[in-house]
């Protein structure tokens, strides 16, 4: 198995498609190599079976930040290599109140648990499929 972690852009709105007898949600991240002139894009296509990718879709939006963990692979299309993720858990990441800072959103994980912090006042844990961190 060749695990990876990568944090990037969201290339892409996630879109659910059909494979076979279940679903796949898939997006592009692009993840920045190298810095000043010698910078480059890696570009990574994300995709995450079943059940739980359908219900993190809507939170993957394009622009957005992601960190994403899973199984590294590649595919081969028209002469040109592809880096994929079997995607096992996603944490989606925003700007912090009042400052340029990254604040963690929360992930789900491959347990099908929340990995971040508490909810929300009135919000169940079956209405969003990842939980806010409370920053102090």
């Amino acid at each position: 198995m060749k695990s990876i972690v990568i944090a990037g852009n969201i290339g892409k709105n996630a879109e659910v498609r059909q494979a076979g007898q279940s679903k796949v949600t898939g997006w592009p991240v692009a993840v920045d190599d190298g810095w000043g002139d010698k910078k480059t894009t890696i570009w990574f296509d994300c995709n995450w079976f079943g059940q739980r990718g359908e219900k993190v879709a809507q939170y993957i939006q394009k622009g957005g930040k992601i960190t994403v963990s899973g199984e590294l692979s590649k595919r081969e299309h028209e002469g040109k290599t592809y880096l994929t993720v079997n995607v096992n858990d996603v944490t989606l990441q925003s700007k912090a109140e009042g400052g340029g800072q990254s604040s963690d959103q929360g992930g789900y994980g491959s347990g099908g648990q929340p990995s971040g912090g508490g909810y929300a006042d009135g919000v169940g844990s079956d209405e969003i499929p990842f939980a806010p961190v409370m920053l102090i």
